[in-house]
């Protein structure tokens, strides 16, 4: 897969482009908004080309993939894991990663729990993963059970919960993913009453619905193909 950091760079000022006409339209500070790249299936050329670009947060699916990347970086990436997590690949994802968006069950909560005081990682980042847009082919804790998520994450001793992330269902139809994106900025201001504390981080928002999540309260834009091109 080739790589040509000119056409990246261009595409990269388009998305920043529609994040700040999203920004303006929903009366939020340009800011507000973080990009990630997702470099899931690419080489690992695509987190230094991304790193040269300005981009700060690069977001990766795979642990094992993570890891062969990994070997042929020359520096730390601080990226994240965004895909879903086995408890088996729980301590090596640790290892590796800056912080998981991809919390979804309490059995795992327990076991990142427990591994980040091992390994020395404590309090470690996380966000809990919601399936906001009752989508059954998506991971996610279900909305009508999600607080029980919530409350054992915070008494998680070693874990530090900052938010939530959703993924929204394949739709033709935009009013779905905003439905999706709107359900989860509402889910996170309930639990920001019902605990008294702030979730700050919102991921939600791929590279064909970014302009929708970020009207809707998005911190954090998750883009790989609008940035890279097609696979």
């Amino acid at each position: 897969m080739n790589l040509n950091q000119q056409n990246i760079s261009d595409r990269l000022a388009g998305i920043r482009q529609l994040i700040s006409d999203s920004c303006k339209r929903a009366g939020r500070a340009i800011p507000e908004v973080e990009l990630m790249a997702v470099t899931k299936t690419w080489p690992a050329e695509a987190i230094t080309i991304s790193r040269a670009l300005g981009i700060r947060a690069i977001g990766e699916n795979r642990v094992q993939e993570a890891a062969d990347k990994r070997e042929k970086l020359d520096e730390d990436p601080q990226w994240e894991l965004i895909g879903h997590l086995q408890r088996n690949k729980a301590r090596p994802a640790l290892k590796l990663f800056r912080r998981i968006q991809s919390v979804d069950r309490i059995s795992l909560i327990n076991a990142l729990d427990r591994l980040a005081a091992e390994e020395g990682k404590a309090p470690f980042p996380i966000l809990l993963q919601i399936n906001a847009g009752n989508d059954p082919a998506k991971y996610g804790a279900d909305l009508d059970t999600a607080d029980t998520l919530v409350e054992a994450a915070i008494n998680a001793s070693n874990l530090q919960v900052d938010g939530f992330m959703t993924i929204a269902p394949h739709s033709d139809d935009p009013a779905v993913a905003r439905g999706c994106f709107r359900n989860l900025r509402e889910f996170r201001d309930r639990m920001q009453q019902k605990f008294g504390r702030e979730f700050r981080e919102l991921s939600m928002g791929m590279s064909g619905d970014l302009e929708i999540a970020i009207e809707e309260g998005s911190t954090m834009v998750r883009v790989g193909s609008a940035l890279f091109g097609e696979r």
